[in-house]
């Protein structure tokens, strides 16, 4: 696993193949890369282990050295296939075990779901953290209550670390995530989902770009 520095989570696809339809999984995220995002995050929960490498594998190679691969959960998968890092639930590995197996340079990140959760990461060995869920989503049910636009506001105040927002986030409302303090936003069906995954992207990082500035 190569060194890496802490990625630009501006806008960080968590892929959902079920979503894609019949559109290659490949075919899905360089559309989404050319329309402006700067993560990828394979989730699949519904496939074999060899299934799982050889997708990690599929999109190692065709993403931008610029673009990391995060693979969801699975360490094994991560060092298979010297993807950039981890992302990890709380009910995953604990991240001291990730960071020994990934080393100093790997991206390793961390979901929390409630202001406990919060604080007890303060000390561990990650990167950033990702807030789930903002809004409830039907494609992440195993989630607590919703943190909402105001909770966000208050996990911002709680930690210095990188915030990930995710969860039911698209391009009504992302505006309003940003301007809560998140420094990015994941997205499934939001681009998975769209018919045109290049331009969902792109009109998403647009609007990020637009309330950073407070143009929007």
């Amino acid at each position: 696993m190569k060194a890496t520095k802490l990625p630009d989570l501006t806008l960080y696809l968590v892929t959902d193949r079920r979503l894609a339809g019949n559109r290659p999984l490949t075919e899905l995220v360089q559309q989404a890369v050319a329309g402006g995002v700067t993560v990828v995050q394979l989730r699949e929960k519904d496939c074999s282990s060899r299934q799982y490498l050889e997708l990690a594998l599929a999109l190692k190679k065709i993403l931008p050295p610029e673009i990391p691969l995060i693979i969801n959960d699975r360490l094994d998968v991560a060092l298979a296939a010297a993807a950039d890092g981890l992302h990890l639930g709380q009910s995953d590995l604990p991240p001291e075990v990730a960071r020994r197996y990934l080393g100093p340079g790997a991206i390793i990140g961390l979901t929390v779901e409630n202001p406990e959760q919060l604080a007890e990461a303060k000390n561990l060995p990650v990167d950033y953290l990702a807030i789930s869920p903002i809004f409830l989503t039907p494609t992440k049910t195993d989630t607590g209550p919703a943190w909402g636009l105001q909770g966000l506001v208050q996990a911002r105040k709680l930690t210095r670390r990188p915030l990930l927002a995710i969860g039911g986030i698209n391009e009504t409302n992302v505006a309003e995530v940003i301007k809560a303090g998140a420094d990015g936003v994941a997205v499934v069906s939001a681009i998975c989902a769209a018919p045109d995954p290049e331009l969902a992207a792109r009109k998403l990082r647009r609007l990020i770009e637009e309330a950073r500035t407070g143009s929007f």
